[in-house]
């Protein structure tokens, strides 16, 4: 038998992130454990904005199938019962958790991800005025890799500030679903000539249609229109990148099986985040391992963050090894 526990926690930011249409002042996540044995699996979701996910409505989701998931329930047989989304992805992660701290095997070696690595992540710049996002791309000066949120408007001087302020740095852009064709078709020379090498969800979701057939010299990320594996087929010949995130996709387990069918439909595997603490962060980290591209920032926006923390250093995210490892090397309580 299984015994699972949900807590809601609220974690402060720094400060606001603006992107297209929203702005975040904290961090609402659920942490789930899963105990066994007197041994406990941690996992922790945000669930999806957009979706309307919160603590509250994930909790009431795991609560509606408590008996069922407690009676003892693998990863596997977690897909059938659960949707994809935030209350699956805490649980998911709490049974990896679970499984690497009962048989002593980590989970990036049951993952086949390889030994732990620092991975190169872009570091986020939320929308603002111009001169605020040159000095935030300022202060990640020793980040080689930034990511800018645009919101559809005013767009072109917020690129050039940034780009004026860090020359060097490989620059891709989220517009969260902010353009429609007619301004991304005005914006591609700009972002060409501006270097920017990667566009992340530039449409709403419903209109990716109106990419078919757009030669863009700059490759195009999906995001949102990309919850789960039943939406990868559609982005075939739409996008070139799809950006797989734990809380939509419903967890490592899903987004390992996304890995490999993104790479067979011949695009490249991204692994993004929700708002996040380094629970959060610990199993993409291991996704992270597999994808051409890392977007997993998230805890840098906290006032404080979990100890001990994910470190990041020079561009680079490294996880500690408080998740996803034997019981020897420590646990979360």
């Amino acid at each position: 038998m299984l015994k699972i526990t949900v807590i809601p926690e609220r974690w402060p930011m720094k400060e606001p992130i603006r992107i297209s249409g929203y702005v975040f002042t904290h961090f609402d996540v659920l942490v789930a454990n899963i105990e066994q044995d007197g041994i406990l699996g941690c996992g922790e979701a945000s669930g999806v904005y957009y979706h309307e996910e919160d603590p509250q409505r994930m909790a009431a989701q795991i609560e509606r199938v408590r008996a069922q998931l407690e009676s003892g329930i693998s990863r596997t047989t977690l897909r059938e019962v659960l949707p994809p989304g935030g209350a699956r992805a805490a649980l998911d992660a709490a049974l990896w958790d679970l499984e690497a701290k009962r048989s002593g095997v980590s989970v990036y070696e049951r993952a086949g991800a390889g030994a732990p690595r620092a991975l190169p992540t872009t570091y986020t710049v939320g929308a603002d005025a111009p001169d605020r996002m040159a000095q935030a791309a300022r202060e990640f000066a020793t980040a080689p890799r930034l990511k800018l949120k645009l919101t559809g408007e005013d767009d072109l001087e917020r690129l050039r500030a940034v780009r004026a302020a860090r020359p060097e740095a490989w620059i891709g852009i989220d517009a969260n679903q902010g353009l429609t064709r007619a301004s991304l078709d005005a914006l591609l020379p700009e972002l060409e000539a501006l270097g920017v090498q990667l566009i992340e969800q530039p449409l709403p979701v419903g209109q990716e249609a109106q990419l078919r057939g757009l030669r863009s010299p700059i490759p195009l990320a999906a995001d949102e229109s990309v919850q789960a594996m039943g939406d990868l087929a559609r982005a075939r010949g739409i996008f070139d990148v799809v950006n797989i995130k734990l809380d939509k996709c419903g967890g490592l387990t899903e987004a390992l099986l996304m890995v490999h069918e993104i790479r067979r439909l011949g695009m490249q595997p991204m692994v993004g985040c929700m708002s996040s603490t380094t629970l959060g962060i610990a199993p993409a980290c291991v996704v992270g391992q597999l994808c051409d591209l890392v977007d997993l920032d998230a805890p840098l926006f906290l006032s404080e963050d979990r100890s001990p923390a994910s470190v990041y250093r020079e561009g680079s995210v490294r996880c500690p090894q408080v998740w996803g490892f034997p019981a020897h090397h420590g646990a979360r309580g």
